[in-house]
C-alpha cells in the first residue's frame, strides 16, 4: 500500500499571504526606479541649462573682449584713455555683445530670457540666464512635461596689463616748466626753434611707445609696428565668476 503525503495547511496559507507582498515590493521598487530616472531626467535637463549659461556668459565677454582691443588700437596716441581703457572704464562698443550670448545659447539648445544678459562694470562682466528649449518630459512625477530648466552664469573681462605712464622730460632751465619743445635760439629765427617740433625728420607725427606690464613681464607696443599689436587674449582674461 502507497503511503499517503500529506500537506502542512499552514504552509499553503503563508505562501498565499505572502504573493500580495512580493507584489507590492515589487511595485515600490518599479515605481522608486522610475522615479530616480525622472530625477535624472531633471538633472540632465539642468546640466544642459547651465552648460548654455556658461557658454553664453564667455561668448559675451570675449565679444567684449575683443572690440575692446580694437578700442586700444583706435586710441593708440591717447596715454589718457588707455589707462582708462585697461581698467574697464569709458568704452561703449559698436555691438551689443549679449547677440553672442543669444547665439551661443541657442547652440546649446537654450535662449536667453528676457532681460537675462545684464553688464557689470568694474571689473567688467556680463551676467546672463537662459531657459532650456527642451523640457524635462514625461515621467511618474506629474508636471514635467512642462517644465523647463533655468540656469545663470556670470563671466568677468580682467585686464592683464597695467599702463605705464612715461617719466616727465628732465628742466633743462631749472625754471619749472620743463621742455616745451623749443630751441634756444627761437627769438632768432621768428620763434620757430629747431629743439623739437613733434616730427620726425620727413614731417611725420612721432607717436611715443606705449608701455605695459602684462603679469610682471614688460611689453612695448610701437605705434610704427602695430602688425605685433598683442592679441584680446594677451591684455584681458575672460573667466567665470561664481
Amino acid at each position: 500500500m502507497t503511503p499517503r503525503r500529506f500537506r502542512h495547511p499552514r504552509l499553503a496559507g503563508d505562501a498565499g499571504q505572502a504573493f500580495p507582498i512580493y507584489i507590492t515590493a515589487v511595485a515600490g521598487l518599479l515605481f522608486l526606479a522610475l522615479a530616480l530616472f525622472a530625477v535624472g531626467q531633471a538633472g540632465a535637463t539642468r546640466n544642459g541649462g547651465q552648460t548654455a549659461a556658461d557658454a553664453a556668459a564667455l561668448g559675451a565677454a570675449e565679444d567684449f573682449r575683443a572690440q575692446l582691443r580694437k578700442g586700444l588700437l583706435d586710441a593708440i596716441t591717447d596715454e589718457q584713455t588707455w589707462e582708462d581703457l585697461l581698467a574697464g572704464r569709458g568704452f561703449h562698443p559698436l555691438r551689443d555683445p549679449c547677440d553672442q550670448a543669444q547665439w551661443f545659447a541657442g547652440e546649446n539648445d537654450a535662449d536667453v530670457t528676457d532681460g537675462g544678459c545684464v553688464p557689470g562694470y568694474l571689473p567688467v562682466s556680463f551676467t546672463v540666464t537662459v531657459k532650456t528649449r527642451k523640457a524635462v518630459g514625461k515621467s511618474v512625477i506629474p508636471g514635467t512635461e512642462t517644465k523647463h530648466a533655468t540656469a545663470r552664469a556670470k563671466a568677468v573681462v580682467e585686464p592683464r596689463c597695467t599702463y605705464e605712464a612715461p617719466a616727465p622730460l628732465p628742466d633743462p632751465t631749472g625754471d619749472g616748466k620743463g621742455d616745451d619743445g623749443k630751441g634756444d635760439d627761437d627769438k632768432d629765427n621768428g620763434g620757430e626753434g629747431d629743439g623739437g617740433d613733434g616730427k620726425d625728420e620727413g614731417g611725420k607725427d612721432e607717436k611715443p611707445v606705449i608701455d605695459l606690464v602684462c603679469e610682471g613681464k614688460d611689453i612695448t607696443i610701437d605705434p610704427e609696428h602695430l602688425d605685433l599689436f598683442p592679441d584680446a587674449k594677451d591684455l584681458f582674461s575672460v573667466h567665470l565668476a561664481d
